[in-house]
């Protein structure tokens, strides 16, 4: 088992932007300090749910400060970014951090990002698999060219190359964001492992390893490839000495955050979007996931994996909206809940 943060420089109702980034960058240093496995970074555009809007860029950032632990974008929107610009820079990054690198790439919602960057709601409703496949070859192929209905442009070759054949190197790793069976049936095709998101539970993230395993199966992709997929779980993470006290400190600052950040998302074509109630949602969150006792958190990663086949977690441990908070967060994780589990 595999634990990470996930980190999503949340801007909390009275903080700036600058005050968010800055304890997303202490979470990684610390993270690493911890000897948890990696950190994985949110990417938002104009809302203060998140407060990063390159998660490509971040990463960069951090594999520079770090040393030992792996840094992965969840994810990067694939419907606002040119496939090989974006394949451009995960080679960039695998290459020159030692292949700590991994790209985790989504379809991103129907916001106003689409207007904004030009895309288009077509590319998120109907160019997404698309977009992944030239992503894909890009990563794994010397040369590229395209002839698809929105990419179609002569051969070029690849540079940097971040896979080669000839020395069996492999390219970065690519897990992809799956919150419908749509998305899962296109990543088990391609044999991409899956991040599920924290809003679900263990029995419907266990239905969704299974749906992966029969598409898998399905598509002819390798059996030990199905067997050794590694599958990312999204989750929050919050420790005390009594879990009523570690649900407190969630529940008085997330629904700020939440009503806050989640209320600031515009539609690009005005649909009606329903807003989850943030009081509940962070009691949901406070059920699902390791929130309480380091003993209740290893038991809960440990239930989760157990019942799911998942093998790694991003874990959310910023949810007090406080550095030094976070900080201990990080240091009771590491501490206190990893050697339970290894």
């Amino acid at each position: 088992m595999r634990v990470g943060t996930f980190v999503l420089a949340a801007q909390f109702p009275g903080q700036g932007p600058g005050e968010a980034l800055h304890r997303a960058v202490r979470s990684a240093e610390v993270s690493e300090q911890a000897g948890l496995d990696a950190v994985w970074l949110a990417e938002h555009h104009f809302v203060p749910y998140g407060t990063c809007p390159s998660a490509v860029t971040l990463a960069a950032l951090l594999l520079g400060r770090t040393h030992r632990i792996r840094v992965g974008t969840a994810v990067s929107v694939l419907p606002t970014a040119h496939p090989v610009a974006l394949g451009e820079q995960a080679a960039l990054l695998h290459v020159t951090s030692g292949g700590r690198f991994t790209l985790g790439v989504g379809r991103g919602g129907p916001w106003v990002d689409l207007e904004v960057f030009g895309a288009g709601l077509k590319a998120y409703e109907h160019g997404f698999p698309e977009s992944l496949d030239l992503l894909l070859r890009w990563l794994g192929e010397p040369a590229v060219a395209a002839a698809g209905e929105r990419y179609s442009f002569r051969e070029v070759p690849v540079v940097p190359r971040p896979s080669d054949a000839l020395t069996d190197t492999p390219g970065p790793e690519v897990v992809l964001a799956c919150t419908s069976p749509a998305s899962v049936r296109l990543a088990a095709e391609r044999g991409l492992p899956m991040l599920l998101g924290m809003h679900v539970g263990d029995e419907e993230k266990a239905e969704m390893v299974a749906l992966w395993r029969d598409c898998a199966r399905a598509a002819g992709r390798p059996a030990e490839e199905i067997a050794g997929a590694a599958h990312v779980s999204a989750g929050v993470c919050q420790l005390a000495d009594r879990r009523t006290d570690a649900a407190e400190t969630l529940l008085k600052a997330m629904p700020g955050w939440l009503r806050q950040g989640l209320g600031a998302h515009m539609t690009v074509d005005g649909r009606e979007r329903v807003m989850r109630d943030p009081h509940a949602y962070t009691e949901l969150l406070c059920e699902l996931h390791p929130v309480g006792t380091p003993r209740l958190a290893a038991d809960r990663l440990a239930a989760t994996s157990e019942r799911t086949g998942i093998s790694r977690f991003a874990l959310m441990v910023e949810g007090s909206g406080q550095l030094a908070a976070t900080e201990e967060n990080l240091r009771r994780l590491g501490a206190e809940v990893l050697p339970q589990l290894r």
